[in-house]
């Protein structure tokens, strides 16, 4: 991991690290220290309303003298709004996510913004080169939050997107510690971006409480779910249950959401309420039983060291 890789050179910053734009996790101090340790920081605007995304902006604009992005679910919305005001307060990145990049990369870039979308397929791999972006993320279906309807690994995903671009790569899914982030380069990828493990920091703006559970699941405890709606991964609990049952029995569309209801995933992360909540966070959380809740500053020196260890043992197999 260094400065001359294709993603950090793009985004400027020092290590080809990029933390995942999450609903409910990913506020300014998240950001700006991912920023400050040689990442790319992203502000999560799923979850705010323009004015409090305005708010973080400029937050971690003080916070940091570093790049940083915001993330945007295509989905979202007041998605006028949120793209000008973007562009009113001299962002230079954005991740776009959650619907097609056709509308938006041009807007984006004709006023100067790096524009990188998430993809769930090689197929949606090529559209989104299609549409000019800067760069790609593959996430494989071992991530948190919602995920595409193909249930691709990540294993399987990045090098059948790596055939079918030639843009910069970023990896997504199950990236939780150095090695995996050795085995993303090996498969292609020329950066990874980390969810769950920035998601269970110090300072991640999630609940304490959804961090500690987080930290003691088990091997299968997730699992993804809410399919007729959009497919989305959920730690074992009593909403997920909830959810289970309802699709077993082969619940409506309409019932799916009546039950999923307002500000369920702000209940579970945000505000720590472990019962009704929606819980989110990706498969790798078990790789994490039994750790303290880290500073980010932490986590990125354990994944360079463990890059390092990794590389290393590799090198001595080989040889």
């Amino acid at each position: 991991m260094n400065s001359s890789n294709r993603i950090s050179k793009l985004f400027g910053c020092t290590l080809p690290v990029v933390q995942g734009g999450m609903v409910w996790c990913s506020g300014w101090r998240l950001a700006s220290a991912v920023s400050n340790a040689g990442g790319l920081g992203l502000l999560g605007a799923g979850s705010m309303h323009p004015e409090t995304l305005r708010e973080h902006i400029r937050r971690c604009r003080a916070a940091t003298p570093h790049p940083f992005g915001v993330n945007v679910p295509l989905m979202y919305p007041q998605i006028e709004e949120i793209m000008q005001m973007i562009v009113d307060e001299s962002v230079s990145i954005v991740f776009t996510s959650a619907g097609s990049p056709a509308k938006w990369t041009s807007w984006l870039k004709e006023r100067g913004i790096t524009v990188v979308h998430v993809v769930s397929s090689a197929r949606f791999a090529q559209k989104a080169e299609e549409a000019g972006v800067d760069a790609i993320v593959a996430e494989g279906f071992e991530a948190g939050g919602h995920n595409g309807r193909e249930e691709t690994t990540t294993l399987c995903l990045l090098p059948a997107v790596r055939r079918a671009t030639t843009l910069p790569l970023i990896a997504a899914g199950g990236i939780i510690g150095g090695e995996s982030v050795l085995a993303a380069i090996a498969l292609g990828a020329d950066g990874v971006q980390l969810g769950t493990r920035f998601a269970l920091t110090e300072e991640s703006s999630a609940d304490t409480e959804f961090k500690r559970y987080c930290l003691n699941l088990e091997e299968g405890d997730t699992k993804q779910l809410l399919d007729k709606l959009s497919p989305v991964r959920l730690v074992k609990g009593t909403f997920r249950n909830q959810v289970e049952e309802a699709e077993a029995r082969g619940a409506s569309v309409d019932e799916m959401r009546e039950l999923l209801g307002k500000g369920r995933a702000k209940q579970g992360i945000f505000l720590g309420d472990l019962e009704k909540g929606e819980l989110e966070i990706g498969q790798g959380a078990s790789l994490l039983k039994g750790k303290e809740i880290q500073t980010v500053a932490e986590v990125m020196n354990d994944l360079k060291k463990e890059y390092e260890e990794a590389l290393h043992s590799l090198k001595e197999k080989l040889s």
